[in-house]
């Protein structure tokens, strides 16, 4: 599913030092009822499977799927744990510390594609889940997606949430305020390139004193770069020998390139993806586009709340396709209750699973079974004007190419996220900003 960034440090620090203390809180027992995991022996006392996960909105999208498991499971209970909004500053370095010491992770956790280089080299962490039979899910997903949730060895330690797909989310009322169509058909055709986005965006910005409008550099600079990592040997920041080539790759340049005229042009609100202050003006109508990657449609429409209801609409991305994002779930090895994990990843990975996720929250399913769902194929999203999801992600789904991400993409990526915000804030000069961005990528990957 989903990149996500920075949020208020010491709200989100203290929600993942009181989950650490809750790891012990489990009883032990219970019978989960899963297609393909085994059952464990009764218990008088119901297991509570905790399920860590990170991101804005609605987050994973596992609310109602929840909810119907527990109703239907008294032995075995679910109970998620979302960390915090951002998966490369606080998640994944708070996840790494818990797995080194085998203590404080979930039963169930979250994986961005981001930290699945460093996850998959590191077998030890992590239960094998062919233990559990689910070596039998392997036709349910693409062959890029299965074999990224397995390591060298052969060990099944992550199963398949959702994936990406590309679109442009936009504010249809900020649109006709602004002189501009706001049919998404009509708005789809005003940009076929970058360079014709850019175009809207000034005709926008002449008339829309108020908004601004893009989000800001960085979600549109990730857009940009997945697009053209597909034309690049689909890789980012490392080759797939795990070489640093941020300075090498077209599709770093292109991204960054787009990003600096963006913001010298004054189209962007200035604010970091999935912080406390773009939620908040998410809300408050601070921009008219965001960069929309399937899952990124709960994002927006959690953070803009019942207010932004019919407002937003979807429309198609420029320069056409491209795939960023998508997660994983994973049981630690320190779970105490394996069999009962693998049992809950099971269940919310599978393909009536995934495709109501899809229905009810936009996050577009990596199950290949989901994605060929009627109901899937035909969805509309009530929130962004009954905008044809099904027939903007679904259908392109399973042409959907994967990215190759290192070891230690999430902190270059991070690292490199913070030089376009501070390109964008004023805090890192235009001139020197492509520099510092090799220069401090290069201290990311140590």
């Amino acid at each position: 599913m989903m990149i996500r960034n920075r949020r208020g440090g010491l709200a989100a620090a203290s929600a993942l030092a009181a989950a650490a203390l809750t790891v012990a809180s489990c009883s032990s027992g219970g019978t989960p009822a899963a297609s393909n995991a085994p059952a464990s022996s009764a218990a008088a006392e119901p297991v509570t499977i905790r399920v860590q996960t990170f991101g804005g909105g609605s987050n994973f999208g596992y609310k109602n799927a929840i909810t119907k498991w527990n109703a239907e499971h008294k032995d075995v209970q679910i109970k998620e744990e979302h960390l915090t909004d951002q998966f490369e500053q606080q998640y994944w370095p708070q996840m790494i510390q818990w797995l080194q010491a085998g203590n404080g992770a979930g039963d169930v956790v979250g994986i961005d594609e981001g930290g699945m280089g460093l996850a998959k080299a590191h077998p030890e962490w992590w239960a094998d889940l062919k233990e559990y039979g689910l070596e039998s899910r392997k036709a349910d997903f693409p062959a890029w997606k299965w074999e990224n949730g397995t390591t060298a060895d052969g060990k099944l330690f992550g199963l398949g949430t959702d994936i990406g797909g590309m679109s442009i989310c936009y504010r249809s009322d900020l649109f006709k305020k602004a002189g501009l169509p706001s049919e998404r058909d009509k708005v789809s055709a005003l940009w076929p390139t970058w360079d014709a986005f850019m175009k809207v965006g000034q005709q926008f910005q002449a008339k829309a004193k108020d908004t601004k409008f893009a989000d800001g550099t960085n979600t549109l600079y990730q857009v940009v770069l997945y697009q053209e990592a597909a034309k690049n040997g689909n890789v980012t920041y490392f080759d797939k020998d795990n070489n640093l080539i941020v300075d090498k790759n077209p599709a770093v340049k292109a991204g960054f390139d787009f990003a600096t005229k963006m913001s010298q042009q004054g189209l962007t609100a200035k604010l970091r993806n999935f912080t406390d202050e773009w939620a908040a003006g998410t809300q408050k109508g601070a921009f008219a586009t965001v960069g929309c990657p399937s899952w990124m449609l709960g994002v927006v429409s959690g953070n803009a709340g019942d207010g932004g209801k019919g407002k937003w609409d979807v429309a198609a991305v420029p320069g056409g396709g491209g795939n960023w994002g998508g997660s994983w779930l994973s049981v630690p090895k320190q779970s105490k209750h394996p069999k009962e994990a693998a049992a809950v990843a099971d269940y919310l990975t599978q393909a009536q699973t995934e495709a109501s996720i899809f229905t009810d929250f936009g996050n577009m399913p990596s199950n290949t079974k989901a994605q060929q769902d009627p109901a899937v194929q035909s969805a509309k999203n009530e929130f962004f004007n009954n905008a044809p999801i099904g027939e903007i992600f679904a259908k392109s789904a399973a042409s959907l190419q994967p990215v190759f991400l290192g070891v230690k993409h999430a902190q270059v990526k991070n690292a490199i996220e913070s030089v376009i915000q501070g390109m964008d804030d004023g805090s890192v000069p235009y001139g020197k900003a492509w520099q510092q961005l090799v220069d401090d990528a290069v201290k990311a990957a140590g």
